[in-house]
């Protein structure tokens, strides 16, 4: 079942049983950039050590029987802020709580000025497998403009040094449609990244996030609004440039090299089961979502007292659960497996059969295989399509 699992979740398709996931929140940063909505706190450093300390008692507490986790992701923040044998810590700590299969996907999220060549070895001798590092863009005018506190060459030089201390599996995110990037901007942000040969390309349409410093410069208008016409003109570019570099596209805004994709994300995007660890985490188990305490020093607080951390969880209903795997679902190219959904989701697809049919005769959504899943022309109005199917 683990390599049926492995194997087909490196492929990027949807999956009936995409395996467990164990998500672990490091919410510190040198820097909070202008975008970004994310929990995450500067001036926190005095905190790093006690904050380990409660994530891995949290963890040994949890209760219940769970599988062994398949795919382990630390997000942030910056979870590079700590050192490679904190993170280790928490990461034995999961091994000998929930268990991690033999060959497990597990990932570390980076930003370029966080990590040199030593801090790669220290983090694959702590036992990960897979790095994630945070580019966004490679001209200095978007960096800065975006808040970003690294340069192009510390970026590339982040993905050389990862593949030369041996991380066998390395991505790379960047940032499309900010309203200071020109499509020779985002050419040379492509073509730079596919130069170093990440095994990953994660590029994501900038969003202008309610309370963030981007939304207040976007209102007072500072900043102009982000054109969405924009947005789809650098997305068609990126899918161009991407595959004929030997990229698959195997989720809306994810590429891969052949065999590459990320288990964690086909996991959440199939709808599977995870754990969340750490200040604000979310996590969800058979229907039933939860979310931990969100502040730093509160999550510290309440595990040094013995306390639940889970700030708070919905049960989510049979109906809602089942438009949230499809709406997932319909994100990754392959689209979802019918008769598996309607295994895992009984009624819910056959009640909206003809809708998905007009769809498809409107050419949005294709039918073959066995599996529905968006049409090129679809992916663009992905929300709409799945609006008429929810």
């Amino acid at each position: 079942m683990t390599v049926a699992v492995a194997a087909a979740g490196r492929t990027g398709t949807w999956m009936p049983e995409p395996g467990f996931g164990v998500y672990v929140h490091i919410p510190f940063c040198k820097h909070r950039c202008h975008y970004c909505d994310f929990n995450t706190y500067e001036g926190l450093d005095s905190l790093h050590d006690a904050y380990v300390d409660a994530v891995i008692d949290d963890i040994r507490r949890a209760e219940g029987d769970m599988p062994e986790a398949t795919s382990v992701f630390f997000g942030g923040g910056t979870p590079t802020l700590l050192p490679p044998p904190a993170l280790g810590r928490i990461l034995d700590a999961i091994r000998t709580r929930v268990g991690v299969a033999s060959d497990a996907e597990i990932t570390v999220e980076a930003n370029p000025e966080t990590v040199a060549e030593s801090s790669f070895t220290g983090l694959l001798e702590a036992g990960f497998n897979r790095i994630s590092i945070g580019i966004q863009s490679l001209v200095p005018r978007v960096l800065a403009a975006l808040g970003r506190t690294h340069s192009p060459e510390v970026a590339l030089n982040a993905i050389v040094a990862a593949r030369r201390a041996g991380f066998p599996d390395i991505s790379g995110d960047l940032i499309f449609g900010s309203p200071w990037e020109t499509p020779d901007d985002w050419r040379t942000s492509l073509e730079g990244v596919v130069d170093a040969a990440p095994d990953h390309i994660s590029a994501y349409a900038l969003t202008v996030e309610e309370g963030t410093p981007l939304a207040t410069l976007v209102a007072t208008g500072r900043v102009p609004h982000i054109d969405p016409d924009v947005q789809a003109e650098r997305y068609a570019s990126a899918c161009s440039l991407l595959s004929a570099a030997g990229y698959e596209r195997y989720e809306i805004s994810n590429w891969a090299r052949p065999g590459r994709a990320s288990r964690h994300n086909v996991l959440y995007w199939s709808g599977g089961d995870y754990l969340g660890f750490g200040a604000g985490a979310h996590g969800h188990l058979s229907g039933r979502r939860s979310w931990r305490i969100r502040l730093p020093r509160d999550y510290i607080a309440a595990v040094r007292a013995g306390c639940d951390t889970v700030a708070g969880a919905e049960t989510v209903g049979a109906e809602a659960r089942a438009c949230e795997t499809l709406l997932c679902g319909l994100r990754l190219t392959s689209g979802v497996d019918v008769g598996s959904f309607e295994r895992r989701h009984p009624g819910y697809l056959a009640g909206r059969w003809s809708v998905a049919e007009e769809l498809a005769a409107a050419g949005m959504v294709e039918v073959s295989g066995g599996r529905l899943r968006l049409s090129e022309r679809g992916v663009l109005l992905g929300d709409d399509i799945i609006a008429r199917l929810a």
